[in-house]
């Protein structure tokens, strides 16, 4: 392999500008060497921003897969291109990054594995919140027993009014719905991983259409337009594992709840639970005695992650996943966890439309 990894972008849009193009910079064994966009402004824009001197820019992303020097590709396009995008990049003997979540669909998101499997090459998939530094702690902690057999959990990811405007959110057909596949899923990661429990038996699920339709709405990015807005408000699971645990998993965009909490979980197991409804918190029980202990995430100590000191998240994601290209080793999201993520989101839309419990195989 080269002395630095070749880099493509495929969407060079919000996500990409937020999160991978400005994380990559700052990476001193990566060049980023193609952009892709439907909208040529803004893969000429990202190449010049974050692009070698002789970046190639493309609207068509096989024009951009052809680029045999290319050794990884980031797809950051709207859900529903996710895998006919990762799959043609696999097949081309690419490394694929793909944003959150795994696909529009949880036969889409299988073909990904597939595709992955028969390729040889890596896939992995954007929840970055895994390498929050207090997520980190919460999984050493439970990988370690200190919270014995977690057998309840709750997803949390619930705003108050917060509905993303902008791109293709709102929109069913590009997204496949709405809080719920967009900032549930980084819920439900979180909590499936900590667990280390990706063996479902059943999910029943609710979505409620309520707000959505209402003009002039108060919302943190200004109002959205209600003939635009095809996706639910707020979404709720049950989700039963087959060793018996329970996850509850709640997700909203527009709900009359003060309390929001996004990217989160809460966990109870039979030695202690852990929650961040004031920093990160154990719970348990010592001689008889009932205690709440808060974690300090301010001191110092090892870094997470071998050479990364920078406390952004986005950029241990990518770290660790140039990591893992290099060194030919797992990334930390693995796509089958992604896939279990993508089948319990349709499963709850599908409860939702039938009104009946999905049953895992």
């Amino acid at each position: 392999m080269a002395d630095k990894i070749r880099i493509g972008i495929i969407g060079c849009g919000g996500i990409a500008n937020g999160k991978h193009m400005p994380s990559l910079a700052k990476l001193k064994n990566v060049e980023m060497v193609a952009f892709c966009d439907i909208i040529p402004e803004r893969a000429e824009k990202a190449a010049k921003d974050y692009g070698t001197v002789d970046a190639t820019v493309y609207t068509d992303y096989r024009k951009l897969l052809e680029d045999k020097s290319i050794d990884v590709i980031h797809v950051c396009t709207p859900n529903k291109s996710h895998a006919p995008i990762s799959i043609a990049a696999l097949e081309a003997g690419k490394h694929v990054m793909c944003e959150k979540p795994m696909a529009k669909t949880a036969a889409d998101a299988r073909a990904m594995l597939e595709a992955a499997k028969k390729s040889g090459k890596k896939l992995t998939i954007g929840y970055q919140n895994r390498q929050r530094k207090e997520m980190l702690h919460l999984k050493k902690l439970c990988d370690d027993g200190v919270l014995g057999d977690i057998y309840f959990a709750k997803a949390h990811a619930m705003r108050r009014r917060a509905v993303p405007t902008w791109g293709v959110f709102m929109n069913e057909e590009e997204q496949g719905g709405g809080p719920l596949i967009d900032i549930g899923t980084h819920a439900l990661d979180l909590t499936l991983w900590m667990m280390n429990n990706y063996e479902v038996e059943s999910v029943t699920g609710n979505c409620h259409y309520k707000l959505g339709k209402r003009p002039n709405s108060a919302n943190a990015w200004g109002p959205w337009d209600p003939d635009k807005y095809t996706v639910e408000d707020s979404a709720f699971g049950f989700i039963k594992m087959k060793n018996g645990a329970t996850i509850i998993l709640e997700s909203s965009w527009a709900i009359n709840l003060v309390d929001s909490r996004e990217a989160s979980c809460t966990l109870a197991g039979t030695e202690a639970g852990a929650d961040f409804f004031d920093g990160m918190r154990i719970n348990g029980e010592e001689y008889s005695k009932l205690y709440i202990k808060k974690i300090d995430m301010s001191t110092k100590g090892v870094d997470y992650f071998d050479g990364v000191s920078d406390d952004n998240p986005s950029v241990r994601e990518m770290a660790q996943w140039i990591d893992a290209v290099v060194n030919d080793t797992n990334p930390t999201v693995l796509p089958e966890q992604a896939l279990v993520v993508s089948e319990i989101l349709e499963a709850i839309y599908t409860s939702y439309r039938t009104g009946k419990t999905v049953y895992f195989n």
